[in-house]
């Protein structure tokens, strides 16, 4: 299959990119504006062929991936990268909670009018396949496990505009006959992270770097990490069977407090460099929800998928790579 991967120099898109090469059978084509992930990001995945804005045949199989450097908000450069895919997997987004409530109509520009973007893109070039990176943020605050069937109440501008993505999927599938899937992202972790600043990435830089670990609240507030191997592999499976029109929850079903994340981090960066890790308490963070981990069992039906990853086996492969030279938080051991 041709793979168009939007965001594809970043955390997720990189680690698909390097699934799928393993696979040795896939061409991609990466469209990006690198206003976070970075070509050497791409480069440590892949050789890299720039393309035009209007590139043209994909690479043979196992060739090198072509980077398309494009805004989403560009509908026609990513309509011309589009040309020839098979499968359009849209990772790029404008990211967070709270940039998105500083600035809502960037967030909405970025966040609905890409995704739109995206999919016109796919509707005008034939592309029958398309993966949606969505959050659970667009249900808000929620009586754990969050699944498919509850009825989505976000609490900010990011969890509308993903919700509006997931919207249009459905549209999409239903008008015009593409098999669209909205896939629900847990909290993500695994190497290739440093761009990240999600808890577990933040986490492991400041203990690296000597740093106190920063725990607000009391620490038993929950969230459901999952491996970034076992989120790819979820997007493959969900690219390749052809959901039509689905939208999946995609995390462990495993509800795992903030103290022990960081009892787990702090044993193996002493069990990896033999530093100590120091950490400490401060108030808790108006607004932040207390529980969340989600059902898995309709991705389980529906694609045959389920996490293989130990969250202490996922942590140990994340830290490594940050000891062993990661982008912005690699530290010799």
């Amino acid at each position: 299959m041709n793979w168009l991967i939007t965001g594809g120099c970043g955390f997720i898109g990189t680690n698909l990119i390097r699934y799928l090469r393993d696979r040795g059978d896939q061409s991609v084509r990466v469209y990006d504006d690198l206003s976070v992930g970075r070509t050497d990001d791409l480069a440590a995945v892949a050789p890299i062929a720039e393309a035009a804005s209007a590139p043209g045949e994909f690479a043979p199989p196992g060739g090198p991936v072509q980077l398309v450097v494009g805004d989403i908000e560009n509908a026609e450069d990513l309509c011309a990268a589009a040309h020839g895919a098979d499968v359009v997997v849209h990772l790029a987004a404008s990211t967070g909670v709270l940039p998105s409530i500083e600035n809502p109509r960037q967030d909405c520009n970025a966040n609905v009018i890409g995704t739109l973007n995206a999919l016109e893109a796919a509707r005008l070039q034939g592309v029958d396949r398309f993966v949606f990176a969505s959050s659970g943020a667009v249900l808000g605050e929620q009586l754990p496990p969050i699944d498919e069937g509850k009825v989505p109440k976000p609490l900010s501008p990011y969890g509308a505009g993903k919700l509006a993505g997931e919207g249009y999927c459905s549209v999409y599938a239903a008008c015009y006959g593409i098999h669209t899937a909205a896939l629900r992202f847990g909290n993500v972790y695994g190497p290739g992270s440093a761009s990240k600043g999600s808890v577990v990435a933040k986490f492991i830089k400041q203990a690296l770097a000597g740093e106190k670990l920063v725990i607000y609240g009391d620490g038993a507030q929950t969230r459901d990490f999952i491996y970034v191997e076992d989120l790819v592999d979820a997007v493959f499976r969900a690219a390749t069977l052809g959901a039509g029109g689905e939208v999946f929850q995609i995390a462990t079903n495993r509800e795992t407090t903030v103290n022990e994340i960081v009892e787990m981090l702090s044993s193996l960066v002493h069990e990896v460099t033999g530093r100590e890790v120091e950490v400490e308490y401060a108030a808790a963070r108006s607004g932040e929800i207390l529980r969340n981990y989600a059902d898995v069992s309709k991705a389980k039906r529906l694609l045959g998928w389920q996490p293989v990853h130990s969250l202490r086996d996922g942590l140990r492969e994340t830290v490594r790579w940050y000891v062993e030279g990661g982008r912005a938080g690699g530290v010799a051991a």
